[in-house]
């Protein structure tokens, strides 16, 4: 090869080599002022995204009457099953039995006995409930079972009072999740004032437990001379079973909860709300509100002051106390990891929920749905360690209630931001007149916890105890609410609570605010980048091929 050849080559080389430097691909790519078009991380992937609402039981929101029951009209996306309103008023005792097997309740579940004031409803009612686990570890396999999801993907091990069931605790023999009556929060529990109510805890789980009847009206000796109260000291043991007794005197929004180790049990979920309605004629409460907010059966009071009428409970979970029963299947090693390694004082709040889910389940059925010139009672509890400052958007509403106890009108304060302490219960009135004052008119207006961390889930945002006061016109025929299309279709996905998914991973705006470091690759370009690296190394190989035949002469 002449030295002439020999030059050109090596400058083609060297001219190739250049070109080969600046065309390859990078796995970071500078912006320009226009930044580079991102890929969106999951998009494609469609597993892991839900409908906003299932949509399993539309024939649960109309108003109806079952078994002589009138039972409200619910739109929510999951209403509470009719069924349960109907066997929850008129006492498991007093149903059709084809109401009953609608139903997952034991037939002994709340039965109703003697009218002893003749004035029309029962004044003995016998309560049992017993103690589920949500979310635990199967001795069976590496898996959950009777499982609960607070949000998308997201299933915390948890413990809560149920009315006392029958059959399986999943939902049929092809899943794993757990049965409509088995979730959280524990049900609200309502009576009537100066009724005989005995409670009977039977205590299904694999540790010791009591209800402590918090607010509550009540003697510290049963009518057998044993403990009343639910104290620490007189723990129900696995197996066995205990009855409280009551005969409240009192009216107002209470407290029930678990009084072993109460730190640890009540932040494993065993806490709900009880009221006691005010005696009035011919009054059958619903002596059990499972899971949605709404009051599909009210008392006689409520229905002559309120149009409508909701339970709002509280609640938050610590991670790393919740995993301990996911993560171990002896009862000895959780009590003693729940006993001794877990400390309190370390604790986190890494989930915060409103009747048992946290946003955006929260909109399938913890949403407050109102018309104009409403007049609605909320019952508030805080099952939190922490306090919560709840905030209505667009509406003022007067709290008439502390602690089950009603304030003179002089005392009753109307504001926008309502601090509860933890276990403290609040009674609001929520007008909807749209006066400037009570309400600045229709729409889909926010509630939520003030307290900046109430709205995140393990520090996801949006997430944890917002929901939102939806005015009736403004929700499709689902129960959810309009013009939210575009930020449902990404918040319910299991990737965005996992942390796998930015939450504006898709849409027109994905470029600037998805996932940063996946840019689109020009195909020009890479077709350039691979000419020059196939001619680049082509001459190299003529090269050394030359350079090997010119030792050999």
């Amino acid at each position: 090869m002449s030295k002439k050849l020999l030059a050109v080559l090596m400058l083609l080389v060297c001219l190739l080599s250049v070109a080969v430097v600046q065309l390859m691909p990078s796995f970071q790519q500078k912006a320009g002022v226009t930044p580079p078009v991102t890929l969106a991380n999951g998009s494609v992937d469609t597993s892991d995204i839900e409908k906003p609402c299932s949509n399993e039981n539309p024939e649960w929101r109309p108003a109806q009457v079952i078994d002589e029951v009138e039972i409200e009209a619910s739109p929510a996306c999951e209403p509470d099953n009719p069924y349960d309103v109907a066997a929850s008023v008129k006492g498991t005792n007093n149903i059709s039995m084809a109401t009953l097997m609608q139903t997952r309740l034991a037939q002994d579940a709340v039965v109703m006995g003697e009218d002893i004031d003749k004035d029309g409803d029962p004044d003995v009612i016998d309560i049992k409930l017993e103690v589920m686990e949500l979310n635990g570890g199967s001795p069976d396999g590496n898996y959950l079972i009777n499982t609960f999801d607070i949000a998308p993907g997201i299933q915390p091990g948890l413990w809560v009072f149920a009315p006392k069931s029958q059959g399986m605790g999943v939902k049929s023999f092809t899943t794993f999740a757990a049965n409509p009556l088995l979730r959280a929060p524990s049900p609200t529990i309502r009576v009537e004032q100066g009724d005989k109510v005995t409670i009977t805890l039977e205590n299904t789980h694999y540790l010791p437990h009591t209800i402590h009847l918090h607010g509550v009206d009540h003697p510290w000796h049963n009518s057998k001379g044993d403990d009343n109260d639910g104290m620490e000291e007189h723990p129900v043991f696995p197996g066995q079973n205990h009855t409280y007794e009551i005969q409240p005197r009192h009216t107002g929004t209470m407290f029930y909860h678990c009084h072993v180790q109460t730190a640890r049990h009540m932040l494993m979920g065993l806490s709900g709300m009880f009221v006691i309605e005010e005696n009035k004629p011919n009054n059958w409460v619903q002596t059990f509100n499972v899971g949605a907010g709404q009051v599909r059966h009210r008392s006689v009071a409520s229905k002559d002051t309120f149009t409508q009428e909701y339970d709002l409970f509280y609640q938050s979970l610590d991670k790393k106390l919740t995993k301990l029963v996911q993560e171990y299947g002896d009862p000895r090693l959780i009590a003693n990891k729940m006993t001794r390694d877990y400390n309190m004082t370390e604790s986190f709040e890494n989930y915060f929920m409103l009747n048992g889910h946290s946003y955006p389940y929260t909109l399938r059925d913890s949403m407050i749905i109102a018309g104009a010139n409403e007049n609605i009672k909320l019952r508030i509890a805080n099952a939190q360690r922490s306090s919560i400052a709840m905030h209505i958007h667009g509406h003022k509403a007067t709290i008439t209630a502390y602690d089950g106890v009603e304030q003179a009108p002089a005392q009753q304060i109307t504001r926008d931001v309502f601090d509860v302490a933890p276990a403290q219960r609040i009674d609001l009135q929520l007008q909807t007149l749209d006066d400037g004052l009570h309400s600045y008119g229709q729409g889909l207006w926010m509630f939520h916890d003030h307290v900046l961390t109430g709205t995140s889930s393990d520090g996801m945002e949006p997430g944890g105890n917002m929901a939102i006061l939806a005015y009736k016109s403004l929700i499709d025929e689902q129960g959810m609410p309009k013009m939210h299309e575009a930020a449902l279709s990404e918040l319910f996905n299991k990737k965005y609570y996992s942390k796998q998914q930015s939450l504006w991973d898709t849409g027109e705006f994905s470029h600037l605010l998805g996932e940063a470091g996946v840019f689109e690759i020009s195909m020009v370009r890479l077709a350039l980048f691979g000419l020059a690296l196939g001619l680049l190394i082509g001459l190299l190989v003529v090269l050394i091929l030359a350079n090997k035949t010119k030792n050999k002469l």
